[in-house]
């Protein structure tokens, strides 16, 4: 680091030009919504139950997808975005972030292809599973590589773009949904399903003007291109001293961490201290497990047809309330995750969820069909989707893009992401079970379940998630050494890994120069 350098100087400033090379990767998130929710449209239309489902006096329209049909038609897109995300690490760190996301929307186009052509349940299945894989791909990479490219100050607000893209591609597919569910013919279900090819092709060429991310390149020992890089994310020359104290803050990070620990899959779970990688591990895979259990994918899986079975005329017209309420919301989080941090927000954020629904749970169960019930349900369900979008939709993603060190960061986020489509298939599988009329039918009272979960979140994320507002991922890798989740918030950077690294080398050789002496003394005796 140039002798002017410190703390101030870990990052270089950025151009506007900067900033758009940053958020554009969080278009991935609209591959990940609009797949996730055109199925809960589809599932509700008329023509797709005949084409797909058997006769049946529970439904209107005289057709219905059987219970487990539509449990598996659902929840197996989980299944290939969880086998999707767990390769996401490996294939990342062998040729790149940039170059596997590209691969990622290929795989994901060839879903679209079998579902579009689908005329039966195990064709759509199948082409559910492949783009499920790279929706998988695209979830564990476009997170690590926003987080390693975007500047400390605002790499919350980036991230929590990708959120906000995930809600605009579930907006999306319910305006499609809307347009669409009237048509008496295979229109009704193709087109929702086909436009989700644009969005693929959108991010896959866009990405071929993108940077590497200069700390791959680092990990690779390929420091020249890393240099070029990171000067054309932060627009600055590359000679510049800002550029050359960054990128030497990054080599003097990965040097150390390279030091304590590989970068293997077994290097992942050793270590439950507060420097150990399994903690870290485990943090990222439970803050994930718990996003998925505050209940939020039954509104946006089921909430069509949920909303059918609990009385309520114009369900797709409220599904849709929802979803414009989803969106215009997570925005809010891009200013709330930088003033109030992550670890506040989250805390916040479950017990506003938890209260919304336990509310819905105690009034529907003590009025069922009743028009107050219905009221209720409507509003709470927005005041709780408004509650998960500003806090745990977005920040959930942020942290786990943060909390790892760079040897075992792509597998770390891999392994986080991975949980978050493991129980996201649970969640969509078990759901029709719990509340279809034919099988549990617990109507309303679901949302105590979801209510009870929520409170675990609050619970974990106060105990266990730590404060990494406004550090450098490399300072964030030293307060998690340092501090615990309820202290973490109090840390403050005081010396960089390149200060860190010449002291403990002074140091070493002090120690030699020491040994040499005395052994020198002991000899002139």
């Amino acid at each position: 680091m140039s002798e002017n350098g410190g703390l101030e100087r870990i990052e270089s400033p950025v151009t506007a030009r900067g900033y758009f090379l940053c958020g554009f990767a969080a278009f991935g998130g609209i591959l990940f919504g609009y797949d996730s929710g055109y199925i809960n449209g589809v599932l509700g239309m008329d023509y797709f139950k005949r084409e797909f489902g058997h006769p049946t006096t529970l439904d209107n329209s005289g057709y219905n997808i059987k219970t487990w049909e539509k449990s598996l038609i659902t929840s197996i897109l989980s299944a290939g975005t969880f086998c999707g995300a767990l390769a996401g690490g490996s294939v990342a760190d062998w040729i790149g972030r940039r170059l596997s996301i590209m691969i990622a929307c290929a795989i994901f186009s060839a879903g679209v292809v079998l579902q579009v052509a689908s005329t039966t349940v195990e064709m759509l299945v199948c082409g559910r599973v492949l783009a499920g894989f790279g929706v998988g791909l695209v979830s564990a990479i476009v997170i690590m590589y926003m987080s390693e490219i975007a500047p400390k100050a605002i790499r919350g607000a980036i991230v929590s773009g990708y959120q906000w893209a995930i809600t605009i591609g579930l907006l999306l597919a319910s305006c499609v949904n809307q347009g669409t569910h009237e048509y008496d013919n295979s229109g009704s279900y193709r087109i929702p399903i086909a436009i989700q090819w644009l969005w693929a092709i959108i991010l896959g060429v866009g990405l071929f003007f993108l940077p590497e991310s200069p700390r791959w390149f680092v990990k690779k020992g390929r420091h020249e291109e890393a240099r070029y890089a990171l000067s054309r994310i932060r627009g600055q020359p590359s000679d510049s001293d800002y550029i050359k104290d960054e990128l030497a803050e990054i080599q003097a990070n990965y040097e150390f961490e390279a030091n304590i620990s590989k970068a293997t899959w077994f290097d992942c779970f050793k270590g439950l201290g507060r420097s150990g990688n399994f903690r870290r591990v485990l943090i990222g895979v439970f803050l994930q497990m718990f996003q998925q259990w505050t209940g939020i994918n039954f509104i946006f899986y089921y909430g069509t047809t949920f909303f059918q079975t609990s009385g309520i005329s114009n369900a797709f017209l409220i599904s849709l309330i929802t979803n414009l309420v989803n969106v215009l919301t997570t925005p809010l989080s891009f200013w709330m995750i930088e003033r109030f941090g992550r670890r506040s927000i989250l805390i916040g954020g479950a017990a506003l969820m938890l209260v919304c629904e336990f509310i819905i749970a105690a009034v529907g169960t003590a009025l069922p069909g009743s028009s107050t019930a219905s009221t209720i349900l409507i509003v709470f369900v927005c005041i709780y989707i408004f509650g998960f979008a500003t806090t745990w939709g977005p920040a959930a993603w942020v942290v786990i893009g943060e909390i790892f060190p760079l040897p075992i960061r792509a597998k770390g986020v891999a392994l986080s992401t991975a949980s978050n489509w493991l129980w996201n298939f649970v969640i969509g599988y078990i759901t029709p079970y719990m509340v279809d009329p034919g099988e549990g039918n617990l109507q309303a009272k679901v949302f105590f379940v979801w209510g009870s979960t929520c409170t675990l979140s609050l619970l974990f994320a106060y105990f266990f998630v730590p404060e990494t507002k406004g550090l450098s991922l490399e300072q964030v890798d030293q307060m998690m050494a340092e501090s615990t989740a309820r202290t973490s918030a109090k840390w403050k950077p005081h010396e960089t890994y390149g200060q860190r690294m010449r002291r403990e080398t002074g140091a070493a050789a002090a120690q030699v120069t020491d040994k040499h002496d005395a052994t020198g003394e002991k000899g002139s005796l």
